[in-house]
């Protein structure tokens, strides 16, 4: 493969069909011959949308990617707009409530801080608010100088308050990563900040306008997949992948190996290791440091499991014991808000209830992994694209930088481009590590 404009057909194993093997197999679809293996029924990973009956009347909703904003996500806008996939405005604003009404909050405005009214005259919340102010003051020259402190050291180094760490940065942080209080604890700080300062979560204007897929995320997955749906294999999942000096063989779960090229992995990392059957040592030590979180989504119509306070009801909100070690986040993603949805059919998306949702107001339920970001995740980040292309292999995927859609579809981007493939629409290009020029097909595939 001499690189960009002289390509070489190549045979490319590709697995996993989440908006990074997606992506990856949209790239190289026009330059290789392209094989998706995907061990579900279902192709577009965390891109579930699901078609409720409610009462007779069909709604399509999304239980796993729902929102993304024009400034943060530049390739999955670019993507959107080259495929002409319709969208429209949605919400983003969050909301707490702790041991089940006894502090609640919300951040849209001041009626929503103090939905609850006995805040204004609890010492305790107005030091919380305070903390907030001095949080968001120095949080990124602070980070910056003590790039190795987890959060709860960060926390700790600028001395606040436990009602702020408690009952505002571990909410928030805990929701918008999927990951439990306990494991938010653990996250880089430096990490954390870059990500809300770029979100402008450290300022109370400005924040960018959040963005729904219009008739669920699914119909950008039809979209993107039209041009090689035939090349995807569905209830068919790679079961080993094993390396050689002129390519990868992968076995699929029903037991049929086939030869190719190269294989790009667009699956979680502890995923990827268990089906590299002859991963080396340096492979195992680099993707062993990939953990996930397990969370279910349930899709319902109760109200209960919202703010007691109507003042706080936001699009995300947050529900705790108040206890730091709990073993799984809680938070209801207000479907209306998110996508649009009138009022009359109320809808709600909660991630691990806190009480069982009645069985008759439930429309699905469905599983899902997150990532866990720690001091050995985003160490490993980087090792994982010094090994692109090493022994025939490639990565992508949302764990690779910061675990969101845009990031999925951002690795997608790079790998492609380290095949010799462009995106067909213009945006930044994505900074994973010092660049690298296309690979060729002589190239030593042994090589370090």
């Amino acid at each position: 493969m001499p690189g960009i404009g002289g390509i070489t057909m190549a045979k490319i194993a590709i697995i996993g069909t989440g908006i990074s093997g997606l992506g990856t197999a949209y790239l190289l679809n026009p330059r290789h011959e392209i094989t998706v293996y995907e061990k579900a029924a279902r192709i577009g990973g965390h891109s579930r949308t699901f078609t409720v009956d409610y009462d007779g009347k069909e709604i399509p909703v999304d239980t796993g990617f729902i929102v993304f904003n024009e400034k943060n996500y530049p390739q999955l806008t670019a993507m959107f707009r080259h495929l002409d996939v319709p969208t429209h405005a949605s919400d983003m604003t969050f909301a707490a409530s702790i041991r089940d009404g006894w502090l609640e909050w919300g951040a849209k405005d001041a009626n929503a801080i103090f939905g609850q009214r006995r805040n204004l005259f609890r010492p305790r919340f107005g030091l919380l608010i305070r903390d907030v102010l001095r949080f968001n003051a120095v949080a990124e020259e602070t980070a910056e100088k003590y790039p190795e402190l987890t959060l709860d050291e960060f926390i700790a180094l600028l001395g606040l308050g436990d009602w702020f760490r408690r009952f505002y940065l571990l909410p928030m942080c805990s929701a918008i990563w999927s990951c439990p209080p306990c494991e938010m604890t653990r996250f880089p700080a430096r990490t954390l900040i870059r990500f809300m300062a770029n979100h402008h979560l450290l300022r109370a204007s400005g924040q960018p306008q959040w963005r729904t897929v219009t008739g669920g995320s699914q119909e950008y997955v039809t979209r993107l997949t039209e041009g090689f749906a035939d090349r995807i294999r569905v209830n068919c999942g790679a079961a080993r992948v094993t390396r050689g000096e002129h390519g990868a063989a992968v076995t699929d779960m029903r037991g049929h190996t086939e030869t190719f090229d190269h294989v790009v992995f667009a699956s979680h990392g502890d995923e990827t290791l268990r089906v590299m059957a002859d991963a080396d040592a340096r492979e195992r030590a680099i993707l062993s440091n990939f953990r996930y979180q397990k969370n279910t989504a349930v899709l319902h119509r109760d109200p209960s499991v919202m703010p007691k306070s109507k003042n706080c009801w936001a699009a995300w909100n947050y529900a705790s014991d108040g206890d730091m070690a709990e073993p799984q986040l809680s938070v209801t993603y207000w479907m209306n808000k998110l996508q649009g949805i009138p009022n009359a059919t109320p809808l709600f998306v909660t991630l691990n209830p806190k009480t069982e949702i009645a069985p008759a107001l439930t429309f699905d339920v469905a599983e899902f992994e997150h990532p866990v970001f720690d001091h050995a995740a985003t160490a490993a980040q980087p090792q994982v694209h010094q090994m692109q292309g090493r022994r025939n292999t490639w990565y992508c995927g949302a764990h690779l930088r910061h675990g969101f859609h845009e990031d999925g579809l951002a690795s997608a981007v790079h790998v492609a481009r380290l095949l010799g493939c462009e995106t067909p629409w213009s945006a930044p290009t994505p900074l994973f590590v010092a660049p690298r020029q296309p690979v060729s097909m002589a190239q030593d595939a042994k090589a370090a």
